[in-house]
Formats: C-alpha cells, sequence, structure tokens
C-alpha cells in the first residue's frame, strides 16, 4: 500500500482496551509458564532446536514489516478467533492432564493465532497471518517421534551416503548406521541425522516463501522442497566424510573440521533453495527476475495529519478475557488437583530371586533420576545357572502430570548411541492380562558390532499397553474420569552375543518375563 493509498485516518486501542488485553496476555503466560520453559530447554539442549530463539523475532519483524497497513485497517471482531481461542484451552487441558508438552506448546501457538483473529477479523487478520503461523516452527517434536525420525533419516542418509563413496570405486560395506571402511567404521549418530539442518531450513523455506511473491503453487513447492534438499545433502555430506577419511586419516571425521563441513552443508542447502527459487521465477506465464519478486519491504513513514480513531469494546473482546480466564483457571486445576494414589509395595522390596534368575541391584546416577522423575523404581541384573543375563527395570509414577510421565524406551536408547534397527510388537504366551496374552513391544538395537533385545511395555492402571499414544489417551481420560494417573513403565533387555541368534534373546526375555510379570501387579497397582 502506497502512502497516497493511506485512508486519511490510524486506529488505535483505547487505554481500558489496551489494559484488558494486557491482562488477557497475562493470564496466557501464567497458565503456559511450565511449557514455555520446557521449550526453552530444549531449544538450549538440542542444537536441532536452537534456532528457536529467532523464531518469535522474525515474527515481530515481519509483522512490523506491515504495520502501515494494519494500523489504516479498521479491526472487525471475529468470533470464529474465539472458537480458536476455545479449541486451544481444550488441546491445552488434554496436554496437560496427558503429560504432554507438545500439545500444551502447540496450543499456545493456536491461542495467539485466535486472539489476533478474535482482535483483528478475517481481511485485517490476512496481514499477519503468515509471520503468526511460523511460530509452529518453535515448538518441539515429541521425543518418540524425534527419535524414530532420527532414526530413519539416519538410515537414509548412510544408505545414500555409502552410494556416493561407491561412486569413486572404493569398497564400503554397510551395516544399520554403520559405514565399514576396513581400516575405519564410521558410524552415522545421531548428530549425523540431518535434523540440524532440516529443522531450521524448513523454516528459512517457510518464510523465503511467505516473502516469494509468485504463484501459490511455485512458494509450496519451494517450502516442501527444503526436505528433499537437506536429506539429500546430508547425505552427500556423509559421503564426502566418508572420502575423506578414506584418503587422509580419521582425523578428517573430527573435530572442527566435521563441524566446519556442516556449517558448508548448510550454506549449500540455502543457496540451492534460492537456484530453485530464481528458476522457478523465471517459469510459467508471468517470468520475472528473483530480485523482483523476493525481498523485504521496508514501511514509508505514515504522512502527518492522519486523524486517529479509537476501536469500541465488542462482545468478542469479553469472550477472549472469558477464554483467557478458562485456560488459567483450567491450569490451576490440573496443577492443583489431588490425584488418587492407591496402595502399592515399595521397589526396594521387590524380590532378587525370581524363579531360577537371581538378581543383583543397581542404581541410576542422579543425572538420570532428575530427568526421569519418578518416584520409585527397580533395577537390576539378573542371571540364571546357565549364565544367562537380564536386566530389568522397572518406573513407577504417582501422578503421570505435564513434565513428569512415564519415559518411552524408543526415546532413551537412541541417546545412548544405540540405533534402533526393528520395532515391533508380540505377544509372550502363557502370561495372561485381562484374559489375553501379554503383548509387548519388542526392539532390535545395534551400536556397532554389539546387539540387544529389548522388550518393553507401558503398565498403566490394569492396562498393559505397547503405543505412547495410547498411553497420552488413557492417562486423559483416568484422570478426568478416575482422578487417577499413576502408572508404570517395564524393561526387560539381553545381550545377543557371539554366535547366537535373535530366537536365543527372544527365549531368555520370555522366559524372564512369565516370572516376573505377576509380581508386578503389587508394585503397580490396577
Amino acid at each position: 500500500m502506497k502512502m497516497k493509498d493511506y485512508p486519511p485516518l490510524i486506529w488505535r486501542y483505547s487505554s481500558v482496551s489496551q489494559l484488558g488485553l494486557s491482562v488477557v496476555f497475562l493470564l496466557i503466560i501464567f497458565a503456559y509458564w511450565d511449557s514455555l520453559g520446557d521449550m526453552v530447554y530444549r531449544w538450549n539442549t538440542k542444537e536441532e532446536y536452537g534456532y528457536g530463539y529467532f523464531i518469535p523475532f522474525v515474527s515481530a519483524f515481519l509483522i512490523w514489516q506491515r504495520r502501515n497497513q494494519i494500523i489504516v485497517r479498521e479491526f472487525v471482531p471475529s468470533w470464529y478467533g474465539f472458537g480458536v481461542m476455545l479449541f486451544a484451552a481444550v488441546l491445552f487441558i488434554l496436554g496437560e492432564i496427558a503429560t504432554t508438552y507438545t500439545l500444551v506448546q502447540y496450543s499456545l501457538v493456536i491461542a495467539i493465532i485466535g486472539i489476533a483473529l478474535a482482535l483483528m477479523g478475517w481481511q485485517a487478520f490476512k496481514l499477519v497471518m503468515g509471520p503468526l503461523f511460523l511460530l509452529f516452527f518453535i515448538v518441539p517434536l515429541p521425543p518418540f517421534i524425534y527419535n524414530t525420525l532420527s532414526g530413519k533419516l539416519q538410515l537414509i542418509s548412510s544408505e545414500m551416503g555409502v552410494w556416493f563413496i561407491r561412486q569413486f570405486g572404493i569398497s564400503v560395506f554397510l551395516e544399520g548406521n554403520v559405514i565399514d571402511l576396513g581400516h575405519y567404521k564410521l558410524q552415522v549418530v545421531e548428530a549425523c541425522n540431518g535434523l540440524r539442518y532440516l529443522f531450521p531450513l524448513v523454516s528459512v523455506a517457510f518464510i523465503a516463501a511467505y516473502l516469494y511473491k509468485v504463484e501459490m503453487w511455485k512458494r509450496g513447492l519451494v517450502f516442501f522442497s527444503s526436505i528433499p534438499i537437506t536429506v539429500f545433502m546430508n547425505s552427500f555430506r556423509i559421503g564426502v566424510i566418508g572420502l575423506l577419511v578414506e584418503y587422509w586419516g580419521v582425523g578428517q571425521a573430527e573435530g572442527f573440521l566435521h563441524y566446519f563441513e556442516g556449517w558448508i552443508i548448510f550454506m549449500t542447502c540455502l543457496l540451492i533453495l534460492l537456484l530453485e527459487m530464481s528458476l522457478l521465477a523465471r517459469m510459467g506465464a508471468h517470468t520475472t527476475s528473483l530480485r523482483e519478486v523476493f525481498g523485504l519491504e521496508w514501511p514509508e513513514p505514515l504522512p502527518a495529519g492522519l486523524e486517529k480513531r479509537i476501536w469500541s469494546i465488542s462482545s468478542v473482546h469479553y469472550g477472549l478475557l472469558a477464554a483467557a480466564v478458562f485456560i488459567a483457571l483450567g491450569s490451576l486445576y490440573v496443577k492443583q488437583q489431588v490425584m488418587v494414589q492407591p496402595p502399592r509395595l515399595a521397589f526396594s522390596g521387590f524380590p532378587q530371586q525370581i524363579g531360577e534368575w537371581a538378581g543383583k541391584d543397581e542404581t541410576l546416577e542422579q543425572i538420570y533420576l532428575d530427568s526421569l522423575k519418578l518416584d520409585d523404581y527397580y533395577l537390576a541384573d539378573y542371571q540364571n545357572q546357565q549364565g544367562d543375563f537380564i536386566n530389568f527395570y522397572a518406573a513407577y509414577y504417582a501422578s503421570q502430570q505435564a513434565g513428569s510421565a512415564a519415559h518411552s524406551p524408543r526415546a532413551c536408547i537412541p541417546g545412548g548411541g544405540w540405533q534402533i534397527e526393528d520395532v515391533t510388537q508380540i505377544k509372550i504366551p502363557g502370561v495372561d492380562v485381562n484374559g489375553r496374552d501379554l503383548q509387548v513391544n519388542r526392539l532390535v538395537i545395534k551400536q556397532g558390532d554389539f546387539k540387544q533385545l529389548v522388550y518393553y511395555w507401558f503398565q498403566q492402571r490394569g492396562r498393559n499397553i505397547t503405543s505412547e499414544w495410547l498411553v497420552k489417551w488413557y492417562l486423559f481420560q483416568d484422570g478426568l474420569m478416575k482422578q487417577r494417573t499413576d502408572g508404570g513403565l517395564i524393561r526387560v533387555t539381553t545381550i545377543i552375543g557371539p554366535g547366537e541368534a535373535w530366537a536365543d534373546g527372544d527365549r531368555r526375555l520370555a522366559e524372564f518375563v512369565k516370572e516376573v510379570a505377576p509380581l508386578l501387579q503389587a508394585y503397580i497397582p490396577e
């Protein structure tokens, strides 16, 4: 909008309206404070989310960029925005009770969008919709989804990297995520999964598509192409590292050079994105240069003498205040709700002799206890007369509210450097649970030449569950209906020794589970 197109007035909120909006935002901050803390913690501890600090500022800048168009637009308060706020409130309560900070954090973004839509109305909201939707990229993925994605990307990057190395006539063998060059084994660990490029690049691609003034299909292509670009370039990086190690030694895969290569690859991804945008600008019926359709437009200063008008307070504004109060009260309800805690035996009295299995107690380090936030646990190594070893771990949570819930092994195992190669659900015959055979998750994990087999399941208020999603649903259901969110996690692990088959591990674990499962009810009550 050019200066000459401005109408002869600008719109402002009254002092009372500004006070009311301040109360709304203070209530929102109060309700979401814990989830905001969790989000910042993830930004600090996960390099792939470190860009999250910048997104709110970028979003605010993009809105400021259009401030001249916004302040001359008459807002028409919309009840649709109030409906979005109510949806955010429901998602907030669901996330708090189901102990899923990700839902709470998405709820916060949706609440902000709902407030903007309610205040501005659809026509004015379209001016800020893109920058506000950018805020979705600040929310980290749930750990078990992140680790599943990480594992798949490690395998894809390893396979493509090996293909690249073989194009240079180098003999190389791939086992899982370990690239065997003969004299050196290159392990594609979590840090090499490509997510450190993917998340920031997808965010940058969204911003680029927003600023890209071309047809919608071209903007969508720019955004979605950032995913294959990242995967391909990360695989290319792994292939290059393999070549450098082959010809110049293992030092090429370590230290400063390793991180410098990562920076070069990310900058290359950005360059590819710009080249793609330049080519797309020259395609179709309306061809143009990238300079003409991509870039920031700085707002012009407003002309002097504009008349100021005050927006009137409407029923929608009172509705927003009511929705914010509802969210804040919901937060208080969840935090202060007294959950039923049924009687149980402490794991300190768990038997060390289970059938033919003799156990030796172990303890978790404080750093892990601080992260797990459990109320009671038992960790022991069991051995039978044949010399077979089983590691047994049981965790109990008296209340699984947001920030304190059973951690899925699928999220924790990769953090220890293990690669999850296979995940299936199997039944253990002879272990009866509510008239059916016990079902467990079966994980095949490897770390270099070392192999382990893991069984785990969630024992939750009389249910044995293998799905992380169902665990969250039943937490929400039982929290509302039974005032109970207690529950536990059971994990058994065995090493697959040299010359052993996976079936040998299955036999050991099944025999142990048959002995230990009947004992657990006293320690993890129904």
